[in-house]
């Protein structure tokens, strides 16, 4: 018996011996875990962002797990810095042959340091047309200075009615993202538009704006556009050929989509960076399924983005139904704008919209609209970052001044009212969403 507790108490003796040292790994390891716990906590919210904050791994409140696109999402509602700074603008300003002068002078007159601006004349101007057009602007000292105007250096063949211009719309949207990654809101032009409002009006106003609304105005596809549009296939020969011609036309119908609902409207829109980003990037599968299905569709600029926004929960309560412009229409079913002249200035005026359409090339309504509405004496809309010449030169908007200071005249008054009744209950209340 005495030998059997000399044995078993040899035992506890040797499993003591394994004790200390593990008491002491596990003080070790917990010390550890409470060091990079409270490191952690004391670190978020200061310093510099990690250059893999969008491709974090940790799952974070609102998180769904550890996929890239929750925290592609989360990044879209934390920049808080940029959301608190004055709004940029993202332009995309189109023409095609002849309209390298027209798209000039609504370059000059939307101009803006703060901005963004794209320009894209299609593949049926002649080489030398569009060659001028980026010598125009590469030249410019102004241009030159910023470094905020491009020209798109692969020209597209564009048919309107087709899909190669949501194709074209698309690209230039993607070369925006990739250029600058500090604007708010994508506007598209073309060369027979042109502001009613200098850009300090539109920034001012814009500045006291959510940046999470979209204006683009919308509503759903019922009668006869269900049966000309959304029933037949059409093939847009841009897509295959050099040359512009018209949609052909198929005799095959197709029948609604069930996943989806088809929304028409405007080409002309206003959009937020979140929601483009959305349809360039494509995490959710629905911008590639609806752009698959506007490759046969009639009319597809006056679509996608509608349908899109629409048959999105995360922004279609962010559509506002109004595409910042004023268009006179031909009689009904008001397919195409007529041109704006003299005779229509007071009706712009009292629309007050930012934007108008269309203008026949150099009409003198233009000159009216840059006379007492723009305020233009040289080539660009005056504001508070042209400083001026001291002597008086032809160009005083030269030198710059602060761009994140506006000086807003008059447009800025039609602008507040126009978002007054755009943001307005009854104005809502009338919105298909």
């Amino acid at each position: 018996m005495r030998r059997n507790t000399s044995s078993h108490s040899g035992r506890l003796f040797s499993d003591r011996k394994w004790a200390f040292p593990f008491l002491a790994s596990l003080l070790v390891t917990v010390s550890l875990v409470l060091t990079a716990i409270l490191g952690a906590l004391s670190s978020s919210g200061v310093g510099e962002p990690s250059p893999f904050d969008i491709i974090s791994f940790a799952i974070s409140e609102g998180s769904s797990g550890y996929f890239v696109e929750s925290d592609i999402e989360r990044s879209f509602n934390a920049n808080v810095v940029q959301k608190m700074e004055a709004p940029r603008l993202a332009y995309l300003i189109s023409g095609t042959k002849g309209d390298s002068l027209r798209m000039m002078r609504t370059l000059e007159a939307v101009y803006h340091p703060r901005n963004q601006y794209i320009l894209h004349l299609d593949l049926e101007a002649p080489p030398r047309e569009r060659l001028e057009l980026a010598s125009a602007v590469k030249a410019d000292p102004t241009f030159r200075e910023v470094e905020n105007v491009r020209v798109m250096s692969q020209s597209n063949l564009v048919t309107y009615k087709g899909p190669t211009m949501i194709a074209c719309t698309l690209q230039a949207i993607a070369i925006l993202l990739k250029g600058s990654s500090h604007w708010d809101w994508f506007i598209n032009l073309s060369a027979s538009d042109y502001p009613l409002v200098t850009q300090d009006d539109l920034l001012h106003i814009f500045s006291n704006l959510s940046r999470d609304l979209n204006f683009i105005e919308h509503t759903p596809i019922a009668g006869w556009k269900l049966r000309h549009r959304a029933r037949p296939i059409v093939v847009d020969p841009a897509l295959h050929l050099s040359k512009k011609s018209d949609i052909a036309w198929t005799t095959q119908r197709r029948t609604l989509p069930t996943s989806f609902n088809l929304y028409t409207g405007s080409a002309w829109v206003v959009l937020t960076r979140s929601f483009v980003e959305y349809c360039i990037w494509g995490w959710d599968n629905l911008p590639r399924t609806i752009l698959m299905y506007y490759t046969n569709f009639i009319s597809s600029p006056e679509g996608y983005f509608h349908t899109v926004i629409s048959n999105t929960e995360k922004f279609n309560h962010t559509a506002i139904s109004h595409d910042l412009h004023y268009i006179a229409w031909d009689t009904p079913p008001k397919q195409h704008p007529i041109s704006l002249t003299m005779k229509d200035f007071d009706k712009m005026v009292e629309s007050k919209a930012p934007f108008a359409r269309k203008f026949a090339k150099d009409d003198p309504v233009l000159d009216k609209i840059d006379k007492e509405l723009l305020g233009r004496k040289h080539r660009f809309s005056p504001g508070a970052w042209c400083v001026g010449t001291s002597d008086g030169g032809a160009d005083p908007c030269f030198l710059r001044g602060n761009d994140t200071v506006f000086s807003p005249g008059p447009g800025a008054e039609r602008l507040h009212e126009l978002f007054q009744t755009l943001l307005s209950e009854d104005f809502q209340s009338k919105q298909c969403l």
